[in-house]
């Protein structure tokens, strides 16, 4: 049983007019009508609903439609459609997302509206490739960064059940002005009042990575009052926010919001992949209280590039899809993580960047840019997410390799998948955290096939031995990680991947690497004073040296290597 509560706006109608909606279910049948009287141009009333077929997310997206019109006695003046959709949700800080009374942790990708050679001026058929991508995935949730989507996007999200986040462009440096506070405002006010009606919408974003430029007095207020207002236009919605990686987990805005998020690169930017794991239990340990989830997180790819020994920072498509294996891995075993957002579901422009083989891009997605290819970290998703039986073989476009013995790897949702080389049955593995994993001696050229429950749930690929490694799969312009041929880091000892606290920790080290300091001016900018000053400090200190090189061009390849060569003979603290 439900009721569906109606607010009707009116413009040029006479005291007495009447506004009936019908509510008709997915068939088209009447399920229930109710009419009111006009009274200055607007009009309220609610309609009890009996046997209410539930809005289920990507398992039942089912919805009505609500037929309004507008009459004068027998005459009708205006009509409209509106779809509606009924469903119950909490974001609990222990139990995480909860959808109709069941968990449902959301597991899905930011998105830019921009395509290769369009921009953002999309046609309804490139909403729905994308939308038709992520379906494939099996995503249940989306992201709409860092402005007010398509009404299009928003009406597949809809259809299809994908929980949305839809937020407003107030991004990264506050302006303390009162014209600006109220730019916010109004643009949030259009935001919820337009996509009021949109079922797949459940929370409202303040804003993201506002601190960047620093907290004050004034950005607090009137994150405070964007909450109070989104609270006053729609009680029955959450709030939340997308915050910096370096604000401090004591900041008010952190728990001002209903549900919040941060955006985390350790393992990219900064840090070890596992780091993630270690912020998010101390965070949770800390703040049993808040909802907690992830709304940024990712590593830029190029599929061309490809390396035995992926690392942080070499941009190989490699490296990206052993990121998401263990973010997903990570997530997934804590369902006290109310949401993750995987940054991004489809490489974007970027005018600022130069970087991974490709000027004015960011490659952080899933998917390229033109949608044409979908790399490999897309199926590790796939695997965990959706329901269809599938095997993929990943690195198929690593085709040139070096190694004699060389892995070959499987993502699925299958049990175990028996791999055949040159049709020579290799084994069968069973499937752990939705991964196979054989290594393989090579000699020519080879072609692999994995198969799982049976012959049509298989992929192939081909594979060759050459003598030194394909110059095409290395990122143009040079990657640190890739100078070297036997790997960057030593078991046990300190190396250029290690950051700066590790480094500073151990006095001979840290004789290194005080010279090199006065080179990086440039990349740490303007210094800030107090207690910014400080926070920036010890996220310097957890920033990877490599990183901080390869950023600042501070020191050229060959001392780059010559200082790793030192750090190599000198254990860690």
């Amino acid at each position: 049983k439900g009721e569906l509560q109606v607010a009707a706006y009116t413009q040029n109608a006479q005291n007495g007019d009447t506004v009936t909606v019908c509510i008709k279910d997915a068939k088209g049948n009447t399920v229930a009508c109710q009419t009111g009287t006009i009274q200055n141009n607007q009009v309220s009333f609610n309609i009890p609903i009996e046997n209410i077929h539930l809005w289920d997310g990507v398992e039942d997206p089912y919805l009505y439609t609500a037929d309004a019109t507008l009459s004068r006695g027998e005459d009708k003046l205006d009509e409209l459609a509106i779809r509606v959709g009924f469903r119950t949700f909490e974001i609990d800080p222990e139990k995480g997302f909860i959808l109709n009374g069941h968990p449902y942790q959301l597991i899905g990708t930011a998105r830019h509206q921009d395509w290769e050679n369009l921009g953002n001026a999309l046609e309804d058929q490139h909403h729905e490739t994308d939308m038709a991508i992520l379906k494939e995935m099996g995503t249940n949730t989306i992201r709409g960064a860092h402005y007010q989507h398509d009404q299009k996007w928003y009406d597949l999200a809809d259809e299809n059940g994908l929980i949305m986040w839809a937020e407003i462009p107030y991004i990264s440096s506050h302006m303390a002005n009162e014209a600006a506070n109220e730019n916010t405002k109004e643009q949030m006010r259009e935001l919820v009042i337009q996509n009021y009606n949109h079922p797949s919408i459940f929370v409202w974003g303040l804003s993201n990575e506002i601190t960047i430029a620093g907290e004050s007095e004034d950005l607090l207020k009137n994150h405070q009052e964007l909450n109070d207002l989104v609270h006053e236009l729609d009680p029955t919605r959450k709030t939340v926010m997308a915050h910096v990686s370096m604000l401090r987990t004591d900041s008010p805005l952190v728990s001002l919001p209903d549900a919040t998020s941060y955006n985390h690169y350790f393992g990219w930017y900064t840090g070890k992949i596992e780091d993630n794991d270690a912020w998010f239990d101390d965070f949770h340990a800390k703040y049993p209280n808040i909802p907690i989830g992830i709304s940024e997180f990712g590593a830029d790819a190029n599929p061309k590039y490809h390396s035995e020994k992926p690392g942080r920072g070499d941009y190989t498509e490699d490296y990206q899809a052993i990121y998401h294996e263990h973010m997903l891995k990570m997530v997934t075993e804590r369902p006290w993580i109310w949401a993750m957002h995987v940054w991004n579901g489809f490489d974007f422009a970027a005018d600022a960047r130069n970087e991974g083989g490709i000027p004015g891009r960011n490659q952080k997605g899933l998917v390229s840019f033109d949608r044409k290819t979908k790399k490999d970290s897309f199926y590790i998703y796939k695997a965990y997410l959706s329901k269809e039986p599938f095997v993929y073989l990943t690195k198929k476009r690593y085709i040139d390799r070096e190694q004699p013995v060389t892995e070959v790897k499987v993502y699925t949702n299958e049990p175990e998948v028996t791999l055949y080389v040159d049709g020579k049955d290799m084994g069968t593995q069973k499937a752990v955290d939705h991964i196979c994993r054989w290594n393989v001696e090579i000699s020519g050229e080879h072609e692999i096939k994995a198969v799982g429950s049976n012959e049509y749930i298989a992929d192939t690929m081909k594979i060759r031995k050459v003598e030194e490694k394909n110059p095409d799969y290395i990122v143009v312009g040079g990657s640190v990680h890739n100078w070297f041929n036997d790997g960057v880091e030593k078991e046990g000892y300190l190396s250029i991947m290690d950051s700066f606290g590790e480094i500073f920790s151990v006095p001979e080290a840290a004789a290194l690497l005080k010279p090199v300091l006065e080179g990086m001016g440039s990349l740490l900018g303007e210094r800030p004073e107090g207690e910014e000053a400080t926070d920036m400090m010890e996220m310097m200190m957890g920033f990877p040296v490599e990183t901080a090189l390869r950023m600042s061009k501070a020191l050229s390849k060959e001392q780059i290597i010559d200082l790793n060569n030192k750090l190599n003979q000198i254990k860690k603290a």
